[in-house]
């Protein structure tokens, strides 16, 4: 048997970073800097996350309900906490957006997004850490609840984040995957066509309602032991 304490769990900007090697957040198609700067774009997303969820519990935020959930996201509350990482993102996302922008033909990205994809990014991405802080809230909460004890960060950020992207997904513990990569795209280009991502959060908070905590927690705890 060996002797050697476990590898501690990645963090979300540690996952980013291996995820975005691999990605590149489509911008293979534009050359080597677009892809360097996907891979950037995806670790900045990843510390982004990381560090809102953290903030999460710092500051001892729950919510107990999926209406809860709604009403808060409707009363703009702000993230002055995460200023600086939401400029990171969106500096390094608009460059992205432009050279994808620029060979239109691929991607069908109208170039009218180019003259405003900072402001329409910033926002998207400004909404998106908050939606996904109430999620992970909404997770602790019942992740405690179910075990009487403080929950696990790294389960509540798995949980919060799939079910931001997969809300009608049964099985949230299937892989170890933190799909930032595809959290990035969401945010990015769909912030830069002025799409809302209100409606998916609202799905993911009732999902959070549904799930079986205690469950989940068992099935985490075994597998990281």
């Amino acid at each position: 048997m060996s002797l050697e304490p476990p590898t501690p769990p990645r963090s979300l900007r540690e996952r980013a970073a291996a995820a975005g090697k691999g990605a590149g957040v489509h911008a293979v198609h534009a050359g080597a800097g677009a892809v360097k700067a996907g891979d950037a774009l995806v670790q900045a997303v990843g510390r982004l996350v990381d560090r809102a969820i953290d903030h999460v519990f710092l500051t001892g935020e729950r919510v107990t309900s999926a209406a809860e959930g709604n009403r808060r996201l409707a009363g703009r509350e702000e993230t002055e906490a995460l200023t600086e990482d939401i400029q990171r993102v969106v500096l390094l996302a608009v460059p992205v957006v432009r050279t994808l922008a620029r060979g239109a033909r691929l991607t069908r990205i109208p170039w009218v997004m180019v003259a405003s994809s900072a402001v329409s990014v910033g926002i998207a991405v400004r909404t998106g850490v908050r939606e996904i802080q109430v999620i992970a809230a909404l997770v602790a909460h019942r992740l405690e609840g179910a075990t009487g004890a403080p929950a696990d960060s790294a389960l509540v950020k798995k949980l919060a984040v799939d079910l931001y992207l997969h809300p009608r997904r049964k099985d949230h513990l299937g892989d170890d995957k933190l799909r930032l990569v595809r959290l990035t795209r969401k945010w990015v280009f769909l912030g830069a066509l002025g799409r809302k991502t209100s409606k998916r959060a609202a799905k993911a908070l009732e999902a959070a309602e549904r799930l079986d905590p205690a469950a989940l927690h068992s099935r985490w705890a075994a597998s990281h032991r």
